[in-house]
């Protein structure tokens, strides 16, 4: 439902921001179902991420002016699915010049989850294997630009053949169509029997489970989502006697237990960005009236790479 509501006024170390770009998440089906872990009062608008342009500050806001593009999360209930939008100074970034404003919309939540996901809990490493489950989707797809970017050999699980050649578009070295293929086997080939180094895993259920299965010796499991509807439980057995480690990521967690480190990881994905070695791929940039559907398909599973609202 759309409607018209009173100019957005900031509060102390808020900005109003006019919207150029809303990137479609996950979490925004959740919202709307009302089964996220945030449960904003109704009405409310969705889009947790967003590219917008500064036009309003309120007090105690620094490093920033009025003018500039940024990007990052918006205070709920006023979120990216609109022409204008709050944000608390610490969840807004200023936007890579590299990118346009569909890219730069996508860059916050993907990457973020990513690289903490990789680097700060898996620690991985040049040279190392890594599995990517739904590769084809805005998560999946970060991690595996983030995975080469980091030296990685990157092994791509996706569902069908168009998300199979979206994923080579994004490089993966080794891509398996789990609709057509045992991505357990398949990785147990590739790898001469020795499983991978790190899974990340946003689907959950039984992929996690069957993950089990192909992780190396002192591997790593990233459990970031549960796409797939199932909340998986663990054999804790089995990872002691195979040496893994189950990780879990919270990555929005970080934004109030250290948000310097969410700062660190936005340099360096800017950094990664102006180098050429991250890159959203925006695969459908939606008119205001198409962002209801657009969010249904994302969450029906039936959409490749980023969908973006564009102003």
């Amino acid at each position: 439902m759309l409607s018209e509501v009173a100019d957005l006024v900031p509060a102390a170390n808020q900005v109003v921001v006019k919207v150029l770009a809303a990137a479609a998440n996950f979490p925004d089906a959740l919202l709307c179902r009302g089964l996220y872990q945030i449960k904003p009062e109704i009405p409310f608008t969705p889009g947790v991420e967003l590219c917008g342009e500064v036009v309003a500050m309120g007090e105690k806001v620094t490093g920033f002016a009025v003018g500039d593009r940024v990007l990052g999360n918006p205070d709920l209930p006023h979120g990216g699915f609109a022409e204008y939008a709050v944000m608390s100074q610490h969840t807004t970034f200023r936007a890579p010049r590299v990118l346009d404003d569909a890219e730069a919309a996508s860059l916050q939540i993907g990457y973020q989850t990513g690289w903490f996901g990789l680097h700060r809990r898996a620690g991985i490493q040049a040279g190392e294997t890594l599995l990517v489950h739904a590769a084809a989707g805005g998560v999946g797809s970060a991690a595996i630009q983030l995975g080469k970017a980091a030296g990685a050999r990157v092994i791509g699980v996706v569902g069908g053949p168009e998300k199979a050649e979206y994923a080579r578009r994004l490089r993966a070295d080794v891509v398996i169509d789990r609709c057509e293929q045992d991505f357990v086997e398949v990785v147990k080939e590739e790898t001469g029997g020795r499983g991978v180094d790190v899974i990340y895993d946003p689907v959950g259920g039984e992929t996690y489970q069957r993950s089990t299965k192909c992780i190396a010796f002192e591997g790593r499991i990233v459990v970031v989502g549960f796409a797939g509807g199932d909340i998986q439980s663990a054999a804790l057995n089995h990872a002691l006697v195979k040496n893994y480690s189950i990780l879990g990521l919270h990555w929005g967690l970080y934004n109030s237990k250290d948000p310097a480190l969410v700062r660190q990881c936005h340099a360096e994905v800017t950094r990664l960005a102006d180098a050429g070695l991250i890159r959203p791929l925006v695969s459908e940039r939606l008119a205001f009236g198409d962002v209801a559907d657009g969010v249904q398909r994302l969450a029906d599973g039936s959409t490749v790479g980023r969908l973006v609202y564009v102003a």
